[in-house]
């Protein structure tokens, strides 16, 4: 435990000093030089085109980051996962400094959401690229779900009724703004306002926090909608338990020939699925929860410690995958304490080889080398929330 204590401080000082901002593995790719670049390669489907920018980007980060000038930015989705991170620490350790960092960060995210939609929700401080092109503060489904799991927390844990109020929003920003595609008791959520893509983690987070506010407010119509979205993603399930990142109808429609399983998006959507069948009573996802357990931790790591890329490539080592594997299992320490040794075993490895003297967590690690880059949202605060969680987890053994 003291291992994790240490790790937290530091990382916690870190991100304090820097006043809640720092780079992102696609702010520099968000520039109009980059995305030039990008948007052609998307539009011919020329990877060719795409893969030496950014290459050269991820080879020399720092340099790029200068040459560009992308500057440091706070991002609403660090900021949410620094709310949960916190009150998580604050249960455990009750120190006022924790719970005022929570509120900073809630404070924060009331007054800087997304305009010019039905209600709250949030994107991202740049502009990105996809199979399109998203501007600058475009909502997303994923980082609006987000925050609205962070408001969840704060008002489980304190009590503040406005809280679940901008839950409540954040869910009718999902019915009303999002795109939806529904087949017979099936549906799937779109990325975002802008696009028709059939992404499962996304879904699963828009189904994640339907439920959970619908267990608050006893809310139908979001019970009944996010088990229509539950069922779209398990129906997608193969019989190995894995999920690939694109619905395979929607991957055949559009030709997606590289429709990867990776690391951190199978740990949402285990993560989403149980936080799901938490909330709502007889989902009937308990097999495919545990289908898809036991892929992950079978294909998805090196010597139960070391979280790979996908299952047929270890690298990039991604600090994402670290933080998410040490959620999902924490998760899943709730109902099993099969793999509370592997979860020591991955924190472990991430603090002795991923994280800085000076407290932050590196990006990548790369056969050729480590991508030191302390990303606000893709390290520092999945880090923090990873930390937190298991600082709980290990409470709750030793209560």
């Amino acid at each position: 435990m003291d291992f994790v204590l240490e790790a937290t401080g530091k990382l916690n000082g870190w991100i304090y000093n820097n006043g809640w901002s720092g780079y992102d593995p696609f702010d520099v790719l968000g520039t109009p030089a980059i995305l030039s670049v990008l948007g052609i390669s998307a539009r011919r489907r020329a990877r060719w085109i795409r893969l030496p920018v950014v290459f050269l980007v991820r080879r020399f980060p720092k340099a790029s980051r200068q040459l560009l000038r992308v500057k440091m930015a706070v991002n609403a989705k660090a900021m949410a996962l620094f709310v949960r991170a916190y009150l998580n620490l604050y249960e455990c350790f009750k120190k006022e400094e924790y719970l005022d960092r929570a509120l900073t960060c809630i404070s924060w995210l009331e007054k800087n959401f997304s305009k010019g939609y039905s209600a709250r929700c949030w994107g991202y401080p740049f502009d990105w690229q996809s199979l399109m092109f998203f501007p600058k503060g475009t909502p997303s489904g994923v980082v609006s779900c987000i925050a609205g799991h962070a408001f969840l927390d704060a008002y489980d844990l304190l009590g503040r009724k406005r809280y679940l109020e901008v839950s409540e929003d954040v869910c009718r920003f999902i019915l009303n703004d999002l795109n939806r595609k529904e087949y017979n008791n099936k549906l799937c959520f779109s990325y975002t306002p802008m696009d028709d893509y059939e992404v499962h983690n996304a879904n699963l987070w828009c189904a994640s926090l339907l439920a959970r506010v619908a267990s608050h407010t006893k809310n139908d119509l979001f019970k009944k909608t996010a088990i229509k979205a539950v069922n779209f993603t398990l129906s997608d399930q193969r019989d190995d338990g894995a999920w690939r990142y694109w619905s395979s109808r929607y991957a055949a429609q559009k030709s997606i020939k590289r429709n990867v399983i990776d690391n951190f998006h199978t740990g949402f959507i285990i993560e989403c699925l149980m936080d799901c069948d938490r909330y709502i009573s007889h989902l009937n996802v308990k097999e495919p929860i545990q289908k898809g357990i036991n892929f992950y931790v079978k294909n998805l790591f090196l010597d139960e410690s070391v979280p790979k890329w996908s299952p047929n490539n270890i690298y990039p080592i991604d600090i994402h995958s670290c933080a998410q594997t040490i959620i999902t299992l924490a998760k899943y320490s709730e109902v099993s304490k099969q793999y509370l040794n592997m979860i020591r075993k991955v924190a472990l490895w991430t603090i002795k080889n991923m994280q800085d003297e000076k407290g932050f967590f590196y990006y990548r690690m790369y056969r050729w080398g480590i991508d030191k880059t302390p990303h606000i949202r893709w390290g520092q605060a999945w880090m923090l929330l990873a930390l937190s969680r298991l600082c709980k987890t290990y409470d709750a053994q030793i209560m």
